[in-house]
């Protein structure tokens, strides 16, 4: 795999390979919590990445609507893979430290889709807004992630 994952920077340098991160990202989700809540990543850009979750019953709290933490685990994912368009993955490795979620609007069933869109880019540090929205772009969770990137032992 870290093969793979140089061959994206080395193209992220030159130019953004949107197809050759979207399946890596797929390939990362393989027998993880992003496989068990089925969440997708549909697309991907220089500084954002795109991913969707089916809200059911899978991912409903007691009261039939979407768990908050749920909703936190595909903002977690989206933005920690984001991370990793801007990291030498032979020298470097990406972890979370802080998250943030405001759960403004309730969602029974559907899709909502989660966009990472990076705030700040440090040498150290990588701060991410995601904003969930359902199918109408509504949106439904506003979250804040910070990211440290370290050096790989």
């Amino acid at each position: 795999m870290t093969i793979k994952l140089v061959i994206l920077q080395k193209k992220i340098t030159m130019a953004f390979d949107r197809e050759q991160m979207l399946k890596l990202c797929k390939e990362w989700s393989n027998n993880t919590l992003m496989q068990t809540l089925e969440i997708e990543y549909v697309d991907a850009g220089d500084d954002y990445l795109v991913a969707t979750m089916p809200v059911n019953p899978r991912v409903h709290q007691p009261m039939g609507i979407l768990h908050g933490g749920a909703s936190v685990a595909l903002a977690e994912s989206v933005g920690s893979a984001a991370s990793l368009m801007f990291i030498n993955p032979e020298k470097q490795e990406v972890r979370g430290i802080e998250i943030s979620a405001n759960h403004v609007r309730s969602k029974r069933e559907g899709l909502v889709t989660a966009t990472a869109r990076i705030l700040h880019k440090g040498a150290s540090i990588h701060l991410w807004e995601i904003r969930i929205v359902d199918e109408n772009d509504k949106l439904i969770s506003l979250c804040k992630l910070t990211n440290m990137v370290l050096s790989r032992r």
